[in-house]
């Protein structure tokens, strides 16, 4: 049986219950310890139970994007329908008994923007932007401050664009860069945002808004706030213009300001790639691999590079099975593109 504590606050106040009577008794240091441990342990009992927001974030982080839907549109209908249904669904489909208290039903829109936030997350991941985008937007009407629910609308808008019809192609973009520049607006420390808004300012057309001189502008405020990052927007800009030696100036100069961050090298070492450096460019991959031993990223950068070239396919199919079996997050590229690539490169001639 069950006994009358239930779980979270009920159970500790059952443990406190218990331990009044117990320590009248048995009083002295042993008793002390014993209250400490059970309150501690029915504390810890309660939040690995009543959290199935932190089970899919956690799922999402470990990049099992399909469980962390399943598991956070669970929850989200739970929002809608109150904590019965939640706990029936999840008994019905063999997970762990939650048992969340009735105010799930009336969560405030902090909470229930945060649940839409992942669902959009985890469908963008998938490759669903349409059902990703309007998961966003209902995370973004339920916080419409909030940047970073900006910020994934665009890029959702982005992807869409680039995915989708090309008939409503420039009005996604025009999306994209609408949520880009609010992200910015909202919060102007967001540096995600503002390095998604260069790109677009870069990469689009002046019809679309884009333009070099908006993204030169923005690259400046980059450099204010992560002056490695500056120098990398400014080589950007100057690769555009075709000013290749700027361009490998301002990347060597991210390095020596950054220089325990691999991704400033392998900037470096992609640039001389494309460039017909290639020694130079190996040698580079050399010292990143250095400093990152069995990084994921590395290998997958180096890999794409020597199937962009059609070079060294032999080890490009290494490193991608290599990266196939490595412990993965979110910021990594997707295995849908590490698999791409590995197909890619198994089509191609063996090279040296």
């Amino acid at each position: 049986m069950r006994g009358r504590c239930g779980r979270g606050i009920s159970a500790v106040k059952c443990c406190l219950a218990g331990l009044a009577s117990y320590n009248k008794a048995n009083r002295g240091f042993m008793s002390f310890r014993v209250f400490m441990w059970l309150l501690l342990g029915s504390a810890g009992l309660a939040a690995q139970t009543s959290d199935p927001l932190s089970r899919a974030e956690d799922l999402y982080r470990h990049t099992d994007y399909q469980a962390s839907l399943d598991e956070a549109s669970l929850y989200q209908r739970s929002l809608s329908r109150g904590s019965a249904a939640y706990q029936g669904s999840a008994t019905y489909r063999g997970s762990p008994a939650y048992q969340p208290s009735g105010a799930l039903a009336h969560a405030d829109s902090q909470t229930a923007g945060k649940v839409h936030y992942l669902i959009g997350r985890d469908h963008f991941m998938l490759g669903d932007y349409k059902s990703a985008s309007e998961a966003f937007e209902r995370a973004f009407s339920l916080e419409p401050g909030n940047s970073d629910y900006a910020l994934w609308l665009g890029r959702s808008f982005g992807r869409r664009a680039e995915t989708g019809s090309p008939i409503f192609a420039p009005h996604y973009a025009s999306k994209a860069r609408a949520y880009f520049e609010k992200s910015v607006a909202l919060n102007s420390n967001n540096e995600e945002a503002l390095n998604d808004l260069f790109d677009y300012y870069l990469e689009a057309p002046g019809f679309l808004g884009g333009g070099y001189d908006k993204a030169e502008a923005l690259a400046r405020r980059i450099a204010a706030k992560n002056p490695a990052e500056g120098h990398f927007a400014e080589a950007q800009l100057a690769d555009r213009r075709k000013e290749f030696d700027s361009a490998e100036q301002q990347l060597r100069r991210a390095i020596e300001l950054a220089p325990r961050q691999v991704g400033r090298v392998l900037d470096l070492a992609r640039h001389l790639a494309r460039h017909g450096r290639t020694a130079e460019s190996e040698a580079v991959f050399d010292q990143a691999e250095q400093l990152a031993p069995n990084s994921p990223k590395v290998a997958f950068a180096r890999a794409q590079m020597y199937v962009e070239q059609k070079r060294n396919l032999n080890r490009a199919r290494a490193l991608l099975r290599q990266y196939l079996e490595s412990d993965l997050t979110p910021d990594d590229p997707s295995r849908e593109q590490a698999e791409k690539l590995l197909k890619e490169a198994s089509g191609g001639a063996s090279g040296a």
